[in-house]
Parts: structure tokens; C-alpha cells; sequence
């Protein structure tokens, strides 16, 4: 009698229950451990045929999270291949914060802002404590177990920083969430793009929808200047040496108390050193932790207590209040960027060396559904329909799997 397969034996210990969610390069499925009657979701992964290289997106999330322990950090509980598909366990969390800040049922009081907004802080903190940009913050990689707590999640797009002089690719991030840095084509970068984004999610967590939707990476950098008025030299000197610079006319910025009518005195002051234009400037995580924000009335809400969605019910069958358009500002009228122009075609081929993004769906995909308008103490704002998150077809993963072996070799 032949010795079973140990791979086997491992995924027999897991019961499949449902489906949680499906992108281009795999499935994440509700599971039962048979061993210890623990709840976990598992993320099955396609590796595709041997001649197209291994899902080094995959290794590099088994490596990381193995060195990542924290309370506000996703657990890997396992890793196994199993018949041509690498199978990830991870405990298993309700929804996520995306799903949270569209649920029009859901009211959000300053507090509960300041305990997410925490708890999101926290877990990025301790990455960059271990030398680790996680590059793909957003609500629906944010996600929210049974308890309360808030995980970061998806670190496929993470990178081990700290070299001055190691180069990344500077495509990375949804684009609502990339820094200016990065939307000039930097590819030496820190942790300033990790906060960037993090002040993306405290903003959308403000207003309850999400900020700032280009529509491309010039389109982003006019919603950013709108926000915040045109940067000068003497606010970000080093601006100009960006590989991707291009001078835009110079727009005041308007007053954050404009943008974020509600919000707070401390919560606009640190909105406004997370959304510093100069990286080097920017505050860090761990200062963001120890603003006075945090340590003035009210104290954040305890996770147990924070409002959560319908877990029955998906991300998928929102239909999100209008938003405001954020308008671009005048700028010069001759062509700039001209590649990236190309490879920005439309909106659903715009990330397109980002191999993640057919898992978007996949990781966080529970929420609830109403027809009310989202509620918060700090939500006052609407307008025009925003966008969907870009998105990518079946058709490009042979020219994903390409760009990702090319980085991986060459250009991490």
C-alpha cells in the first residue's frame, strides 16, 4: 500500500464550506480545520503550467507573513500545494473596512473613525518597524475579524525596504491610494507611500466614500492638486528631479475645513501631515500614532463594540451614494508621460503589472446592502458617482506573469 501524499493529507484536514470570493488567480473558500474545529478561509492559488514560472506574488506573502506576527496583522496559519494550486490558510475575518464604509446602515461616530483608523496605523507601524512597505493599502485590504479587529491583509505588492539606494517599481497601489512620489515615477522610495495611502483611508473613512478617483495618473495628480493646491520648490525641493515631472499651473489649495467639514481640529491637523507632499517631511506612522488625535476626546471606540456590516451579504451588491468630483486643475497643454499614456488606455487596463488586482474581490468580499444614505459625524459630502476600482481580464495574466518574474529578478 502506498504511503499517502503528504500535501493530501494536509488538505484533507480542511472542510470546504462556501465560496467567500473569486478573482483571475484563484479562490478564497470558507473552510472548517477537522482538527481543531477552528473557522479559516483559504485562498487556493492557480500556479499555472511549470513553463510559466512559479506565483512568486504568492512566495512573497508566504515570506513575509511568516516574519509578520502582530495583533493587527492577518495570521498565515498554513501553506500547502495541493493538485497544481498553492493553498494559503489564514484565520478567518467577516468583512472588511470597505464594506464597513458603504453600508448605509452603518452609522460612524468620531470614535469609531479613530479606533479604525488606529488599528490600521498600528498594523502598518509594526510592518515598518520590521523593514517592510506593504504597497497596497485600501479598505478592502484591510480586514475585520469576528472581535472587532481590524488585520492588514494581502501582501503580495509587499517589499523589504531600508537600501538608499534599491530601486522598486513605482507601479503599485490602487491608484485613488498612490502618493505624488510614486505618480511621478519615483523608484526610490520609503514609508511615506505607505502613509500616503493610509491618509486615503482616514479620508474615506471621513466623507464615506473614497477621496481622491482619478482616472489616470495625470487625472490623479489634478484631484491631488485640487485637494491640495499645486506643490512649490519650496514645499517638495526635489520634486522636479522626478523621472515623470511636469510642471502644472500653480492652483491654491483650499482650506481642509472645506473638504472635511466635520471633521475635528486634531483630525485635520494630522490629516494634514499624512498628505505632506515631500516624503521626507511626511509624517511616519508611529508619529501619526502619537498625534494628540488619538489621546484627545473621544477615545476610540473598543473593536468588540465597533459597528460591522451583514456578513451574509457582498461588497459586490453596493450601490454607493454619489460622491464630488474633485475637478483637475489647468495645467500646460502639451502631452506628457507618453508610455504610460498608452498604458493607460482605460480604467480596466491601468494596473496591469499589478497581480493582485484580480484578487481584489477575493480577499475581502462580505458586506451589507441597504438604500440609505451612508451616516456619520463626519460624512457631509455628495456629488457624482465614483468609479470602479480598475480591474484587469483573464486575457493579460501571461503579460502579468512576465512582469512579475521581470521585477522579481530585476527590479523589486
Amino acid at each position: 500500500m502506498t504511503e499517502m501524499d503528504p500535501s493530501k493529507k494536509v488538505a484533507d484536514r480542511y472542510l470546504k464550506r462556501e465560496v467567500l470570493g473569486e478573482g483571475t488567480y484563484g479562490v478564497v473558500y470558507k473552510a472548517i480545520d477537522t482538527k481543531t474545529g477552528q473557522t479559516v478561509a483559504i485562498k487556493k492559488i492557480r500556479l499555472g503550467k511549470q513553463k510559466e514560472g512559479i506565483n512568486f506574488t504568492a512566495l512573497r506573502e508566504i515570506k513575509l507573513l511568516k516574519e509578520l506576527k502582530d495583533p493587527n496583522i492577518i495570521e498565515l496559519i498554513d501553506a500547502f500545494p495541493h493538485k497544481g494550486n498553492l493553498h494559503l490558510v489564514f484565520e478567518f475575518m467577516e468583512t472588511d473596512l470597505e464594506a464597513v464604509i458603504r453600508d448605509r446602515n452603518i452609522f460612524l461616530s468620531p470614535a469609531d473613525i479613530k479606533s479604525y483608523i488606529q488599528m490600521t496605523l498600528k498594523g502598518l507601524a509594526f510592518c515598518h518597524k520590521k523593514w517592510v512597505l506593504h504597497r497596497d493599502m485600501k479598505p478592502n485590504n484591510l480586514l475585520i475579524g469576528p472581535n472587532g479587529q481590524l488585520k492588514l491583509a494581502d501582501f503580495g505588492l509587499a517589499r523589504i525596504f531600508g537600501s538608499p539606494d534599491r530601486k522598486f517599481t513605482h507601479q503599485v497601489f490602487a491608484r485613488w491610494y498612490r502618493a505624488p512620489e510614486l505618480l511621478f515615477g519615483t523608484k526610490q522610495y520609503g514609508s511615506g507611500v505607505d502613509v500616503w495611502a493610509a491618509a486615503c483611508i482616514f479620508a474615506e473613512l471621513l466623507l464615506r466614500r473614497p477621496f481622491l478617483q482619478g482616472t489616470s495618473d495625470i487625472d490623479q495628480l489634478g484631484k491631488i492638486f485640487a485637494a491640495f493646491g499645486t506643490p512649490t520648490s519650496s514645499q517638495w525641493p526635489d520634486m522636479v528631479y522626478l523621472p515623470d515631472y511636469v510642471e502644472y499651473q500653480y492652483v491654491p489649495a483650499p482650506s481642509l475645513r472645506s473638504l472635511f467639514p466635520m471633521a475635528s481640529d486634531d483630525a485635520l491637523d494630522l490629516l494634514s501631515k499624512m498628505f505632506t507632499y515631500d516624503p521626507k517631511v511626511r509624517i511616519s506612522v508611529q508619529q501619526a500614532l502619537e498625534h494628540r488625535y488619538f489621546s484627545s476626546a473621544p477615545p476610540p471606540t473598543d473593536p468588540p463594540k465597533l459597528p460591522r456590516p451583514n456578513p451574509k451579504l457582498r461588497v459586490s451588491d453596493f450601490n454607493p451614494q454619489e460622491g464630488p468630483t474633485v475637478l483637475s486643475p489647468p495645467r500646460k497643454s502639451r502631452r506628457v508621460m507618453p508610455d504610460r499614456d498608452r498604458f493607460e488606455g482605460n480604467s480596466h487596463q491601468a494596473e496591469k503589472i499589478d497581480e493582485h488586482v484580480g484578487e481584489r474581490q477575493a480577499v475581502g468580499d462580505i458586506a451589507g446592502k441597504n438604500e440609505q444614505v451612508p451616516m456619520s459625524i463626519d460624512f457631509s459630502i455628495f456629488g457624482s458617482k465614483p468609479l470602479s476600482r480598475p480591474t484587469i481580464n483573464s486575457a493579460d495574466r501571461s503579460h502579468l506573469k512576465r512582469k512579475l518574474d521581470l521585477e522579481f529578478q530585476h527590479n523589486e
